[in-house]
């Protein structure tokens, strides 16, 4: 997976890729670390889940291991159209072409989010199955042009430390569902949430239409 770092001394790209911290001290986890359920999945906040941070969000999830998880909230844009030295990349954003809130984790750290054709192989392109990856922004966007089909950039990453995430979807504050490119970019991302719930059908669809006190009993 690949992440750009912002320069602390103002929103230009770093150029550089790197790895960030889970939390506050955790390590992001290790690619080849065995991988449990919940990555390329949806995770969907129930109505319960109050806090500001993940009230009512839909986050995609890019890995999942013993070793903690991470994700990217596909749900909440911000009103950012540009970032300095970005702007080639900028151009190439799906609808709506803002830069999205990924998470709470390292907001100084940008993560693009991208879909390929499938029978595409490119520098720079890390992927993450079904045709979805992350895309090294130091790199200028005509080197995967011919396969590029969609584009998101985040701010920030949703991370949890070792056992965090799975003491959460025990504890019920999550439904996991599946999802794909369609979700990650979805051109109303504030009917997102909503969207995916109906979607599911049966009881789960139910919590679509549920006021923010209601819990999952």
């Amino acid at each position: 997976m690949i992440m750009q770092r912002l320069r602390s001394d103002g929103p230009a790209c770093d150029r550089h890729t790197t790895r960030a911290p889970i939390g506050q001290t955790g390590e992001v986890p290790h690619e080849d670390s065995p991988t449990l359920g919940t990555k390329g999945s949806l995770l969907v906040a129930v109505p319960l889940l109050e806090e500001p941070t993940f009230h009512r969000t839909v986050i995609y999830m890019l890995q999942h291991t013993d070793e903690g998880a991470l994700g990217l909230v596909i749900n909440r844009p911000t009103t950012q159209e540009h970032v300095p030295g970005l702007d080639p990349w900028m151009h190439e954003l799906s609808y709506p072409p803002v830069v999205f809130s990924g998470g709470p984790v390292q907001d100084n750290t940008l993560i693009a989010l991208a879909a390929l054709a499938l029978d595409v192989e490119a520098e720079g392109f890390s992927s993450l199955g079904n045709g979805l990856g992350t895309v090294d922004l130091s790199l200028l966007p005509d080197e995967l042009a011919e396969g590029l089909q969609q584009l998101r950039v985040f701010r920030g990453y949703s991370g949890w430390g070792p056992g965090q995430l799975d003491n959460e979807l025990d504890e019920g504050s999550w439904i996991v569902l599946a999802g794909g490119a369609a979700d990650v970019f979805s051109t109303e991302p504030e009917g997102l949430w909503r969207a995916v719930l109906r979607r599911a059908g049966g009881r789960i669809a139910l919590l679509a239409d549920a006021p923010g006190e209601l819990g999952w009993n």
